[in-house]
């Protein structure tokens, strides 16, 4: 199974990512990992590709926590089963990078490249706000759901991301019980 869960900061990109990755024992990616090296130092474009697509390459199921469209989107959204996107309002998002924040200030998170740490300044809460969610983002979210929409799964909340869990959980047990 190939999952690439995409949406708005402070949505809960890679929490969701960690637990489907232990719920069903599948290789996980934070492309935010791979934007940078240590100590927020951009990684070059092409060196970032060739990390993913070898580790696209050596993984035959996955779950890839990220938008990036420069890192390989088409080749994610094609070979993906599912493609997530966490389309929660801005009010969540926020009060999930203000706890985030707390949780980790002074600190990597493990979805982060080491010597990353967490933030919260006036620029990044702005981005959460209003930034990442521009009239030509929100197109692009449309038009991955127009171009994929037998795979394309939008959550808005919790309870929907809950109820895709809940789904899946069910194929995983229909699968393993006809084979």
């Amino acid at each position: 199974m190939k999952i690439a869960i995409i949406g708005y900061s402070g949505a809960g990109k890679s929490t969701l990512a960690k637990r489907l990755s232990q719920q069903f024992g599948l290789p996980l990616l934070y492309l935010d990992t791979i934007q940078f090296k240590p100590h927020w130092t951009e990684r070059d474009e092409d060196e970032s590709r060739e990390i993913i697509s070898g580790w696209m390459d050596e993984h035959s199921d996955w779950v890839i926590d990220g938008n990036y469209a420069q890192f390989l989107q088409e080749r994610r959204y094609s070979e993906a089963d599912y493609i997530i996107f966490l389309d929660f309002p801005a009010r969540v998002c926020l009060k999930r990078v203000k706890l985030r924040y707390k949780e980790y200030e002074g600190r990597s998170r493990e979805s982060m490249t080491m010597g990353c740490e967490e933030k919260l300044d006036k620029e990044f809460l702005d981005w959460v706000k209003k930034g990442c969610r521009t009239k030509y983002k929100l197109a692009e979210y449309e038009r991955t759901e127009r171009q994929y929409p037998d795979k394309f799964i939008r959550c808005k909340s919790d309870s929907d991301v809950d109820n895709f869990i809940e789904v899946l959980n069910r194929f995983m047990i229909d699968s393993q019980t006809r084979a």
